[in-house]
Parts: C-alpha cells; structure tokens; sequence
C-alpha cells in the first residue's frame, strides 16, 4: 500500500514538473494549395501532398506537441480534384492527418451545401467562426477546438475573409453571411483566453493593400492571439511578421513551403516564438520517402479524372503566362485571348476577362480538357448584358483603382483601349477609353460579354450587379477552346491599356 502510495506521489510529482518545465509547440501550417497535390504541380515547384504529410508526420513522431493546421483554399484548383467537386481530396487529406483546417473564398467554389458536404466527410474539423447561415445566424461550421498537447491548451478558432461574398460567385454563397473577422476575433478571444494557454487564429484573410479586413488588422485591433496562421495572399513571411504579442505566418501557396511556427511554453505561458518556412528539399531533408498511401490515393483520383481530362480539345500557338502578379497588375495576352473569345462568342461590342479568373498557362500545342479547366476551373459561365458608356468608365476606374497592389478584377478588354494615370487619386485615374476606336459615349448603351461572377459583382464590381443580362452561354473552358479551333490566337498581343506613369511597385513574391 505504501509503496502504491509513493508510485502516485512520484508520478504526479513528474506530472507537475512536466507541466511547469519548457515545453515547445509546433504548428506546422499550409495554405492555399488550391489541390496542388502532385510534386509535379505547378511546374514541379510543389512539395506534393505525400511528401508533406511524410513530413508532418515524422516531426509528429518526434515531438506529440505538434499541430498541422490548413489556411484554407484547399479543394478547389486542379482539375483532378475539380472535376469531384473536392470528392476526391477529402480520403487524401483525411490520411494526410491534418488536426484543423478553416475556408478560403474558393473553398465555396461548388456551393455552401457542397462544403458542407466535403466537411462532414473529413477526419478532422474546418473551423469557421464568421460564416452564418442568413436563415438563423448559426454558425455554418464549429467555430473553434481545444487541443490538449503533453499539458498545453492550445485554442484555436477559424475566420473566412468577407471577400468571399465577391471572391467566389456570389451565387455560391446566398445562405451565408460573412460576419465582421475583427468582431468576431474579440468573441473568441473573450471566449477562449482563459481556458488556453496558447490561442490561434487560423484564418483566410492574407496581407494584400486592396483588402479592407487583413491578418495584420485583426492583430492590431485585438489583444490575445499569440499565433496567426493565415491565408488568402499567397504570401511567404520566411520569419513571419509580429504586431505588439501576435505572430501571422503564411506559406505562400502550391505547396511551395511547408510553414513551422515553434513556440516555447513555460508555467502555461509562451516565452518565445519563431517562424521559418521549409522549402521543398528541406521538407524532403525531414523524411525522403513520400508517404506511400497518400501516393496511391493519388494515382487512384488521377486515374479517374484522366479517362476525362486527357481529351485533346484545341491547338495552342505559342505557351501563354497566368502568372500571378502578371495578370492582376498588366495586361497580359491569355487576359486578352479571353477577352477576345468572350466577345466573339458573344458577338459583343466590348469584352472583359479579370486576372483573377486565369490560373494555369495555356501550353503550346495540343491543348487538353485538362488545361483548359485548370486556366479556368471556376465553372463560370459567359454572359452577354447592356451597359452605359458611363458603366464602363465606372468598371475600369475600379479596375485599376489598386494598382500598383495586385488585384484580381484587373481587367483585360476587347473591343476597346483605354489609359490610367495610376498617380492620380483612386476612382479618378482613367482617361482616354475608345470602344472600336471612337471615343466612349457616356451616354450610349453598349454591350459586353463576361463572367456571371462579375454580373452578381464579384470582385467587387457591384456597378455589373443589375445590367440587363441578354444571353448566356457556355462555360469559359469551353468558349476558350472553341475560339481556339475556329479563330486562333491572332491580334492578342499587349497595348489595349495603356499606363501614363509609373509609380513603385511592391516587392512582392
């Protein structure tokens, strides 16, 4: 009995030296793979979704403190995952293992009720504390979890950018309201502090100038979030950024880093923090062989989509840039092939195609179902409308309204040119616009082609939301295909805008 007694004694007596000693936490984080889950995604730039979780899960053997949390803008992107509607992501992430993951803006690509759907289907929870549903406003997803890590509490609670009402077609998301990210912060903050000792906020918010609510806002108007792990602007913060007690991470994208934030914990406080990015060869470094489930899951969804996407549906002259600061801060030729083939099948007066629409370079030669739906892998469908002159003028100051910020309503034209000023005020920078080479009428009703996603005022062009709407056709994948067999690529090269100055431009990866 005594000895029974001195067992316990002893075993609560390491218990408490445990607790009080330094222990470290590690939040391993991604973002924005945007289904980049091969290691010959993106140009073979991306780590893989088997080598990563290899990874993860080595450092997780090593140390049971250990987090693996997800940005958000993970099912929607590639055309293998694309073409499931994220059906096939979810046994890949499942085995993967992550503990948390929260929504980005094309998470809802396929609709709330599909989200919901691929949720319910995942081993582990998508956090989301400011998407409620307009019917109730309950949350739409559990809004945080505790975790429990050898004696740590470690909250963390999700948040969506309020983009994602512009940042996805607006249709896809009419049961949902995206509540204020800074209020919201403070409920969970006031919620959560006292019973954690380490407080995360895993968020789709990002670091771009032309965003109202950013990672970097939330940190300073709140108090009590230790560690940010953020999303949205594909931004690598090699040793992250601090603002006053907040540390915000982000991977940038692709899978072209693997983020690590280590955090000492001592008597349940932290006592120091650090953020490093691991790039594609040190994330082979920790374990170089690719988890082996996770490569046969893939090959089996491969499998699958490639008996669709191998089709060869057009012909391609020369290999187009999607590149992203290319396409949301200039006018770029695959913005203006999309243009083009917008107007022609509209048979329109003008045409617009935003940056943010394109997302893969169109190869040279044979084009493929497949590349045709990663350029566009939206599903958005092409609308024709009725504008006034002084509607375009007003859609083309908010076009360029950001610049030099990236921003992904730039906007390529056809059917017209026009310059901006861009050291001018905001709203007040663009001059000379000519619609089939006679100056724009204000006055006078034109037509235009474009994306269903700017006539329900995506990307925030809420001057688009009530044209009368006059036909509809396919889906841009599609359309670009077409006009690639039946026109081809002629007259796409640059000098439909025209930039009167330069102004600096930031140094941006």
């Amino acid at each position: 009995m005594i000895k029974k007694f001195f067992g316990v004694l002893i075993a609560l007596m390491i218990f408490n030296v445990s607790i009080c000693a330094a222990a470290e936490l590690i939040i391993l984080h991604t973002n924005d793979m945007h289904a980049r889950i091969q290691d010959t995604d993106d140009n073979g730039k991306s780590a893989g979704l088997a080598t990563i979780t290899a990874a993860v899960k080595a450092i997780k053997a090593k140390n049971l403190a250990t987090l693996w949390l997800d940005a958000g803008d993970t099912f929607h992107g590639m055309p293998m995952i694309t073409i499931s509607k994220g059906e096939n992501l979810v046994p890949l992430l499942n085995e993967a293992g992550l503990d948390a993951i929260t929504a980005g803006n094309h998470d809802f690509n396929y609709g709330t009720a599909q989200l919901e759907n691929l949720a319910k289907e995942l081993n582990f929870p998508l956090l989301d504390a400011n998407v409620v549903r307009k019917k109730n406003g309950k949350p739409l997803f559990k809004p945080y979890k505790i975790f429990k890590l050898n004696g740590i509490k470690v909250g963390v609670f999700g948040l969506s950018t309020p983009e994602t009402a512009y940042k996805t077609n607006p249709r896809n998301v009419t049961t949902v309201d995206f509540l204020n990210p800074v209020e919201v912060s403070k409920e969970m903050i006031k919620k959560l502090r006292p019973k954690c000792d380490v407080l995360i906020a895993l968020m789709h918010m990002g670091v771009d100038a032309s965003s109202e609510f950013t990672s970097e806002r939330i940190a300073r108007e709140t108090d009590g979030i230790d560690l940010i792990v953020d999303g949205h602007s594909h931004t690598a913060l090699p040793e992250g950024i601090r603002i006053k007690d907040t540390l915000i991470v982000q991977a940038g994208c692709y899978e072209h880093f693997l983020g690590r934030a280590t955090l000492e914990v001592e008597n349940h406080k932290i006592i120091s923090k650090k953020a490093e990015l691991l790039d594609v060869e040190e994330i082979k470094a920790i374990c170089p062989t690719p988890n082996k489930k996770i490569l046969a899951l893939i090959k089996e969804a491969d499998a699958e989509a490639n008996k669709l996407l191998d089709k060869v549906v057009a012909h391609s002259d020369k290999e187009l840039s999607s590149n992203r600061l290319l396409v949301r801060r200039n006018e770029s030729e695959l913005g203006n092939l999309a243009a083009d083939a917008y107007r022609w099948t509209a048979k329109s007066d003008i045409a617009i195609a935003n940056g943010g629409s394109v997302r893969a370079d169109l190869p040279e030669g044979d084009v493929r179902e497949r590349d045709t739906m990663a350029i566009f892998p939206f599903g958005n469908i092409l609308r024709v409308a009725e504008i006034k002159g002084s509607t375009i003028r007003e859609m083309l100051e908010h076009s360029v309204e950001y610049y030099p910020a990236s921003f992904g309503g730039f906007l390529d034209v056809s059917g017209m040119t026009f310059s901006y000023d861009p050291s001018k005020p905001a709203k007040h920078r663009v001059e000379k616009i000519f619609v089939d080479g006679k100056p724009l009428d204000e006055n006078k009703t034109y037509t235009i082609a474009l994306v269903d996603f700017q006539t329900l005022g995506g990307d925030g062009y809420n001057m688009l939301k009530n044209l009368k709407i006059i036909g509809e056709f396919g889906t841009c994948d599609e359309i670009l295909a077409n006009y690639l067999n039946q026109v081809g690529m002629k007259g796409i090269e640059v000098g439909r805008i025209t930039r009167l100055k330069e102004v600096p431009v930031p140094d941006e990866e």
